[in-house]
């Protein structure tokens, strides 16, 4: 139907509207504190990017992505997620050529072809943030730092830390290995799509959703038991700082992740009922997966502004209230509108919420109107009021009257009267 949004997608106006808003105010807040800047990708990019950046063998890029030839004749693909763009772009516009680390904040709209649920839509909006140039776990700790204090922020208490880590390319060799052989005891109680990623990448059997996949997988074979030397330095050094940072966390093996780009260090906000939040972790690899003369250790999460409203109505937490109108300006005959209008725009000018009649109603419809409109004040203007530059300005919650001067209204409203 021609006025029926597609399935998986928001109208977003109105009280969502308000509340995203300000999701992503308090975010830019934290961003600039941490020195982050803001990027803006396209939203669609070359398939190839995420085949190879996401991973070919990875839910998202098999069965998720929004893709279709254009007329060029070339693969394009909506974006599922944020980070492969987001690297993609500080490639191409040579980044890595300013002072490092880069540090890149954005608010982008994702694609994914999947169920639609509570906090997940096929067209969902993420924030992420994405830093570059830094091999050790306080690059990590810095958005673990961050994420917990926007947490805080929103008002958020039932959202806890998870961490682990998957290793690195050097001790996944051995640890595919050995969950190989486990998978293979197991095979036939395995779905179709696991039966074929256990020999392309068994990794991504610990991530399948599906109920006898995930009961076998329960007692596979974990990555942090098969870490070198180098990830097992990094996750401990990791805890010692997330620990003197008093910063709680809890090792979870189950973390993956669904993306094929993680190393090393892994993270999940989860609450009490085991519904994720927001997740991130390490990508050492992906600059060299998309550009190979190039090899920059990174780390960055994604938390979807659906998923904070969830989140938010789940705790029962309501973020502030819109700026009410701070005054309705009635309008009493045709020959003032001009005149009551130039006062609207100059209360406008100076920051105060204003509203006026374009209706043309009675008197007792305006104020109806102020009223249903939530005005904290009115004043009704007519020939009267602008001949003797007086009128009474009404506080709709009291009652109460205040005679006021019209050339002082401003005046009035910044309390500088």
């Amino acid at each position: 139907m021609i006025t029926q949004r597609p399935k998986g997608t928001q109208d977003w106006y109105g009280a969502d509207m308000h509340r995203r808003t300000l999701i992503e105010a308090k975010a830019r807040v934290i961003c600039k504190a941490y020195n982050i800047k803001e990027i803006i990708t396209p939203a669609f990019e070359h398939t190839v990017l995420f085949q190879r950046g996401v991973g070919e063998t990875t839910d998202v890029v098999q069965k998720e992505m929004y893709t279709f030839i254009d007329k060029g004749e070339r693969s394009i693909s909506l974006k599922p997620e944020g980070t492969a763009g987001a690297i993609r772009a500080y490639l191409e516009n040579s980044m890595y050529a300013d002072a490092q680390p880069t540090k890149l904040f954005y608010f982008t709209q994702a694609f994914r072809y999947e169920k639609p649920e509570s906090g997940r839509m096929r067209q969902h909006h993420q924030f992420g943030v994405e830093f570059v140039g830094a091999k050790g776990p306080l690059a990590e700790v810095e958005l673990i730092t961050l994420l917990t204090g926007f947490i805080k922020e929103l008002g958020l208490k039932d959202a806890k830390l998870h961490i682990n880590s998957i290793g690195c390319k050097n001790c996944r060799k051995t640890y595919n290995d050995a969950l190989l052989a486990y998978l293979k005891k197991n095979e036939d109680c395995l779905c179709d799509t696991c039966r074929e990623r256990m020999v392309k990448n068994p990794l991504r059997v610990i991530d399948c959703k599906v109920p006898e996949c995930k009961a076998i997988v329960k007692d596979a074979p974990r990555t942090i038991e098969y870490l070198d030397e180098e990830c097992k330095e990094h996750f401990e050094e990791l805890k010692r700082l997330l620990t003197e940072l008093d910063i709680p966390y809890e090792i979870d093996t189950g973390i993956v992740r669904g993306l094929d780009y993680y190393t090393k260090t892994v993270f999940e906000f989860v609450n009490s009922e085991g519904f994720t939040l927001c997740g991130g972790g390490r990508y050492d690899g992906l600059v060299h997966e998309i550009d190979e003369k190039q090899d920059i250790p990174s780390v960055g999460f994604g938390i979807g502004i659906e998923r904070i409203l969830y989140f938010l109505e789940k705790e029962g937490i309501a973020l502030e209230e819109p700026e009410p109108v701070a005054l309705y300006v009635g309008i009493l005959g045709r020959e003032v509108k001009a005149q009551a209008f130039r006062l609207v725009t100059a209360l406008r000018a100076a920051g105060i919420v204003t509203e006026t009649d374009y209706l043309e109603r009675s008197v007792k419809a305006q104020m109806k109107y102020a009223n249903k409109i939530g005005a904290k004040n009115t004043v009704i203007l007519g020939g009267d009021e602008i001949a003797a530059n007086k009128a009474s300005v009404k506080n709709m919650e009291t009652g109460e009257q205040t005679e006021v001067a019209l050339d002082k209204l401003v005046e009035y409203f910044t309390g500088q009267v």
